[in-house]
């Protein structure tokens, strides 16, 4: 069952639409501040394991090490979305920023790659660019429903032609998987953030606040976060060609 099918339970009740516009507003700032909280997190740890020679050494000289790490990530980021009914705000608040920290591992092997220049300047743009598609995701009043299906099936494709080209190790491949990573993961912001109104509007009109509040702006954060990090990389990947 879906989250947003779990909230759809009860009968709906009338609420002002000044109503809904602040429990919107509640819900979207909680978002803003665990997703931050997060990315500052992950930095963090980043630069932590970066400077920690024995613990780079651990993880990334031994390529099941990190195969685990990658697996508890996802298993991480399952468990979230499965259980987020069933956990207290502060236990799905937990998971995600146990799941940041984690990402800060992964992440930390970027400053070697590429300098910190290129590091800054692909996190710059990605901040002005998220920041803008979210405004549209708020503000428009187009229904977006049918992109969910469009950039589910775009995002399998990606991971598809990614592992593909493990194995051919194609440049020109690589650069069209980068620039299409990079649309996806913008028309997943947009889409994200209409979706988190969306669920929010449907929890206040059945008079689930807290839940709307609580445990609806974890799954936005976590959603957000996601989405930030992904184009960040792929943003990452286009810049660091230079």
């Amino acid at each position: 069952m879906s989250v947003e099918s779990q909230y759809q339970e009860s009968v709906p009740i009338p609420v002002s639409e000044e109503k809904l516009s602040t429990t919107f507003v509640a819900v979207m700032t909680r978002v803003y501040l665990w997703m931050t909280l997060g990315l500052a997190l992950t930095t963090v740890v980043s630069l932590w394991v970066l400077n920690n020679p024995a613990l780079m050494n651990f993880f990334f000289a031994r390529p099941f090490a990190l195969l685990g790490l990658f697996i508890v990530q996802i298993a991480m980021v399952i468990a979230l979305v499965a259980a987020i009914q069933k956990l207290s705000t502060g236990a799905a608040l937990a998971l995600f920023f146990a799941y940041a920290a984690l990402m800060g591992v992964t992440l930390s092997s970027i400053f070697i790659v590429y300098d910190i220049g290129t590091i800054t300047m692909a996190f710059g743009v990605t901040a002005v660019v998220f920041v803008l598609l979210s405004i549209v995701g708020m503000t428009t009043k187009q229904d977006l429903t049918r992109w969910g299906p469009i950039l589910f099936f775009a995002l399998i494709g990606l991971i598809i032609g990614t592992v593909v080209n493990m194995f051919l190790r194609s440049s020109a491949l690589d650069l069209l998987i980068t620039y299409a990573g990079i649309l996806i993961f913008m028309g997943l912001i947009v889409f994200d953030t209409k979706y988190i109104k969306q669920m929010t509007y449907s929890a206040a009109t059945r008079g689930n606040t807290d839940a709307v509040v609580g445990r609806i702006s974890v799954l936005g954060a976590l959603k957000l976060y996601l989405d930030f990090i992904n184009l960040f990389l792929f943003l990452l990947r286009l810049l660091g060609r230079r």
